[in-house]
């Protein structure tokens, strides 16, 4: 079976971990530093390195102050933990509606949907392509709110010039295996203010404050630590962060490489008429994480297990966040983001990965063409 997303291990790779098993520190030491700093050359803003993705989304809200009482807007289509780890801490989630082209988030949908609670604006770079975040970032500061952007696809992308991790208050990358570049798991919360940094350093680790000038009984002993505001182990080890950096070194090529694939889909499947090949705006230099084709006349389920049938291996991405019963008991009903769900139900997500070969490609696209009748 030919899988939809595949991580590329390198001997180099494999080398740097291996180093970090001789020393004295595998976690909490000198690789993590080095991670981060190596992040931050790539997204041009400061970076604090996590366990995941989704914790870089619960770090990065926390950081942010976010709690009960206060509204976070966030696109549907998208995995769950964007609008979870904002409803964890308390918050109300708000859903705004995406973009037909894209699958981002539009904004005139999240500026309908601010109110005076609201405190985050969470968009998503779906399947790599940046949100229009000069535009959001306007409609959330004009309401006195951040904006977040989910980058979990997009590291390595651009907009209009700017690095993905210089466009918003708070940017989230997630290094999953089937993601851009990885740590096996792990993640990053970027940001050009210092205050939120040090929120987010403060949060990942248990809230401690080491700091003998900011404790309130520093006379206790030079062990000391105290924790003035609740935080959670989201510490990425000195392994994991190891492999990060040896994986950056490479991250151009991954997009380089990705952007390859995209296009060779795109003028395989570009006469038939039956599907809809992703978009891509002006302005836009996207990291693609994913082919997101769209199938037209309902047929996207036939068209998956036919794929699947013939040993290639595909993915929806996603199912509307508030379509999870875990919403739906929260009182949230479908229908409440007609774009997003319509994306949904036309979407399927075709092999994308570095290592993919212009064979695999051709490959796919030839299943896809001949399951609607079109020879090769």
């Amino acid at each position: 079976m030919l899988p939809y997303g595949r991580q590329s291990i390198s001997d180099e790779d494999v080398a740097a971990v291996t180093a970090v098993l001789g020393t004295d520190w595998l976690t909490t030491g000198p690789a993590v530093t080095r991670f981060e700093e190596d992040l931050a050359a790539v997204t041009g803003n400061a970076a604090v390195a996590v366990t995941s993705g989704t914790a870089a989304l619960h770090v990065a809200y926390a950081a942010a102050g976010v709690g009960p009482g206060q509204d976070v807007v966030v696109a549907p289509l998208t995995f769950v933990a964007t609008a979870a780890t904002a409803a964890l801490l308390g918050a109300n989630v708000i859903f705004a509606d995406v973009c037909d082209d894209t699958g981002n988030l539009d904004p005139d949908a999240a500026k309908a949907a601010v109110t005076a609670s609201t405190s985050v604006i969470a968009g998503v770079d779906y399947a790599g392509h940046p949100i229009d975040a000069s535009v959001l970032s306007d409609i959330a500061h004009d309401a006195g709110a951040l904006l977040l952007e989910d980058a979990a696809h997009s590291v390595g992308g651009r907009w209009h010039g700017h690095r993905v991790g210089e466009l918003a208050d708070l940017t989230t990358l997630s290094f999953f295996p089937t993601k851009n570049l990885t740590t096996a798991e792990g993640g990053a919360v970027v940001s050009p203010s210092p205050s939120l940094i040090a929120g987010a350093r403060g949060f990942r680790n248990h809230g401690l404050v080491r700091d003998r000038d900011a404790q309130r009984f520093p006379d206790e002993g030079p062990w000391h630590q105290e924790v003035h505001a609740f935080g959670l182990n989201y510490r990425l080890p000195d392994l994991l962060a190891a492999l990060g950096s040896s994986q950056l070194t490479r991250l151009d090529a991954f997009v380089a490489r990705r952007a390859e694939i995209h296009a060779r889909y795109d003028a395989a499947l570009a006469d038939v008429p039956e599907v809809r090949t992703p978009s891509r705006r002006d302005g836009a230099d996207p990291a693609w994480h994913l082919y997101p084709l769209r199938v037209l006349d309902g047929r996207r389920r036939e068209l998956f297990e036919h794929l699947r049938a013939s040993g290639v291996g595909v993915q929806v991405n996603y199912v509307p966040a508030y379509w999870h019963p875990v919403f739906e008991d929260l009182g949230y009903r479908r229908g409440m983001c007609p774009v997003a769900e319509e994306y949904y139900r036309q979407e399927i997500s075709l092999p994308l990965f570095p290592d993919l070969t212009d064979a695999d490609v051709d490959r796919v696209a030839s299943v896809v063409r001949a399951y609607f009748g079109y020879g090769s």
